[in-house]
């Protein structure tokens, strides 16, 4: 049994310096993970493999109730796992090695000073984002993490992204004359992920070949985002309702709700939402990125959030910036005052001051 009460994530130190941006951690759902780029960072740099050691040795002492097996000494050891063994690992393997991953690039950016003034969760990033504002302990979202792992597996079907937008996204739909294909996820303007049965997405694909529109299967083995699953999102919202939840310390955008989180908002109908109704990025976004100036850091492993709120935010200009941590070869871990100029020349290095304390890249479930 979960415990009574778990002392939730502290809320992040201040920022290393004065900044006018606004910081926001974006954390995307499972459509874009992959486990390289974590053991390549935190083999890399010193500050990503304490929080990676620190996230999961919480993590792994729940996780093991399920079945998983210890992910810590794996991803940290000399011989870890590859995405694909993961995918085949135990049921729940991949849900925890996500949120664990998210937790601890999180951790990592507010230990240089990058802690978020706001939060975007795009689907089941909705699990890391809420435990990293501080409504849910890292334990106890690691119980979530495992038992969404359980529901998941009953949601037959697949999703597949589509490089257009939404109202196009709809019309191809249409035009394949298929009746329980549905949108999932609205990416940016330009790509939109579907989710039903197989076969009709198959009709879709092809649909879509004809018309000159990339479509991609992402490899996900079940469905998401969709109205027929209200029997798994209930089920799923009981099993997580043992465990307390706190008062987020930090606002969380999210794309399923539609906006930030409130005190009065029923987080675990939220997270179970994400079963049955669709996420769209573009105006959460833009309102977490409001007014700016603002800097957003994709708490993930890739960088397809990235790219979307590229899009989503060009009109913005300088004003707003996007970067990928991990996916960055040259992201200033050990130089957080070069955070605001990605791609400057090299500089003498200084010393940081750490406060104490596409294979497709979608972007769904």
């Amino acid at each position: 049994m979960p415990p009574a009460y778990e002392r939730p994530d502290p809320e992040p130190p201040a920022p290393w310096a004065p900044s006018p941006e606004t910081v926001v951690h974006l954390f995307p759902g499972q459509g874009d993970f992959a486990v390289s780029p974590l053991i390549r960072a935190a083999r890399t740099h010193a500050v990503v493999r304490a929080a990676a050691t620190e996230v999961f040795a919480q993590i792994d002492e729940v996780s093991d109730a399920y079945g998983v097996p210890a992910l810590g000494p794996a991803l940290l050891g000399d011989t870890p796992p590859s995405g694909r063994e993961l995918a085949a690992g135990p049921l729940g393997t991949t849900q925890v090695a996500l949120f664990g991953a998210s937790m601890a690039i999180h951790r990592a950016l507010c230990a240089i000073g990058a802690a978020p003034r706001r939060i975007v969760a795009v689907s089941f990033g909705e699990i890391a984002a809420l435990t990293a504002a501080g409504v849910f302990g890292l334990r106890d979202g690691t119980h979530i993490a495992c038992r969404l792992s359980r529901f998941l597996s009953r949601c037959r079907g697949g999703m597949t992204m589509l490089a257009a937008g939404a109202g196009e996204a709809e019309r191809l739909v249409a035009a394949a004359g298929v009746s329980r294909v549905a949108v999932a996820c609205v990416n940016d303007p330009a790509e939109t992920v579907l989710s039903g049965p197989v076969q009709e997405l198959d009709q879709v694909e092809e649909r879509a070949a004809d018309l000159g529109v990339t479509a991609v299967r992402l490899r996900l083995p079940f469905s998401s985002h969709h109205p027929s699953l209200t029997e798994q999102a209930e089920g799923f919202a009981a099993a997580i309702r043992t465990l307390p939840a706190q008062p987020a310390h930090t606002p969380v955008h999210s794309a399923v709700h539609g906006g930030p989180y409130g005190r009065g908002d029923d987080v675990y109908a939220g997270l179970a939402a994400c079963l049955t109704h669709p996420a769209r990025l573009p105006g959460v976004l833009g309102r977490a990125a409001a007014p700016g100036p603002a800097l957003l850091l994709e708490s993930g492993t890739g960088q397809a959030l990235t790219r979307s709120a590229q899009r989503v935010l060009a009109r913005h200009g300088s004003a707003v910036l996007a970067r990928s941590p991990l996916a960055e070869p040259d992201f200033p871990w050990e130089r957080p005052d070069r955070l605001h100029r990605p791609g400057a020349p090299e500089e003498e290095p200084r010393p940081a001051h750490r406060p104490a304390h596409r294979e497709p890249q979608g972007e769904s479930a």
